[in-house]
C-alpha cells in the first residue's frame, strides 16, 4: 500500500501496435501540486516498477503543460481528460493511466490520432485563400460574430470528444463532434463560406452528422468548454436544408 508520502500509479502499457497490453505499477514520491505529467516525468527518472524491476520509461505525449496543445489526452481512472491539468491531489488512488481506446496504440500511452486530421481534410476545414483573391484588407467581422466564433476556435485537437462518443467507432466511421464544430466555424467565416456547400455535402455521406446519437458526452469532457452540441444542432439543420434543396434542384 502506498502511504501519504508516495503515490501509486498503475499504467497500461503496450510495446507496439501489434503487441499485447499489460499493466505495471509504480510508486513515486508525493509532492503537493503535482499533476499526472510530473508523475510520468518522475517515473522516467527512475523507471523501476513497484516490485523493484527495472523497466523502460513510459511513452506518452505532452508539450505545453497548460492545456493548450491537446497532446496529453489519455484515460485517467477510466475517464478521458488532459494529463497536464489532472492534479494528483484530486484523483482517486491508485491512479490508473490508459491510452485512448478509440485510436490505434503506437506505444504505451501514445496513440495515432491522425483520423481527426483526415476528417478535417474531408470537410475542408480551412479558409480558402489562393492567388485569385484580392489580398487587400480582409472582410470585417462584427464583434458579436467574433464572440460567437471564438469558442469554436479554441479546439486543441485533443480528441477527448471522440473518445467519449459512443457513436465514434470503426462500425460507423462517425467524423466526431470536433470536426462538425469546425465546419460550423469555417462556414460562418466571410471567406470560409466559399466552401460551405462542399463541407455540408461531406457531412451527408457515411460517417456524417446523421450518425450522431446526441449522447452529449462530447460537451461533458471537452477541456475547452466548446459548445459542441449546439454546433451539432446548427450544422445538422444546415445539412438538412441543403439536402432538401438538392432534391428540388434535380
Amino acid at each position: 500500500m502506498a502511504n501519504n508520502n508516495t503515490v501509486l500509479i498503475k499504467i497500461k502499457r503496450q510495446n507496439g501496435p501489434d503487441s499485447k497490453s499489460y499493466w505495471e505499477e509504480f510508486e513515486i514520491p508525493y509532492r503537493p501540486g503535482m499533476n499526472v505529467i510530473s508523475a510520468l516525468m518522475d517515473i522516467a527518472l527512475n523507471p523501476t516498477t513497484r516490485q523493484g524491476k527495472a523497466t523502460t520509461p513510459i511513452t506518452y505525449e505532452s508539450n505545453c503543460l497548460e492545456e493548450v496543445c491537446g497532446s496529453c489526452a489519455m484515460r485517467i481512472n477510466g475517464r478521458v481528460r488532459m494529463a497536464c491539468s489532472a492534479l494528483i491531489d484530486n484523483l482517486e488512488k491508485p491512479v490508473r493511466l490508459e491510452p485512448l481506446s478509440k485510436f490505434p496504440v503506437v506505444r504505451d500511452l501514445t496513440v495515432d490520432r491522425s483520423v481527426l486530421f483526415e476528417n478535417l481534410k474531408r470537410v475542408k476545414a480551412w479558409v480558402p485563400i489562393d492567388g485569385s483573391y484580392d489580398l487587400g484588407s480582409g472582410p470585417r467581422l462584427l464583434p458579436e460574430d467574433q464572440e460567437a466564433a471564438y469558442p469554436l476556435s479554441r479546439c486543441i485537437s485533443c480528441c477527448c470528444c471522440m473518445e467519449a462518443c459512443p457513436q465514434f467507432n470503426e462500425s460507423t466511421g462517425f467524423v466526431g463532434a470536433a470536426t462538425i464544430s469546425q465546419v460550423r466555424l469555417f462556414n460562418t467565416h466571410p471567406t470560409g463560406k466559399a466552401l460551405k456547400r462542399e463541407r455540408l455535402s461531406a457531412l451527408m455521406g457515411d460517417g456524417g452528422i446523421h450518425e450522431c446519437g446526441y449522447a452529449q458526452n462530447c460537451v461533458e469532457v471537452c477541456p475547452k468548454d466548446i459548445p459542441l452540441t449546439r454546433s451539432i444542432s446548427e450544422v445538422g439543420r444546415e445539412v438538412m436544408k441543403q439536402a432538401i434543396g438538392d432534391l428540388f434542384r434535380k
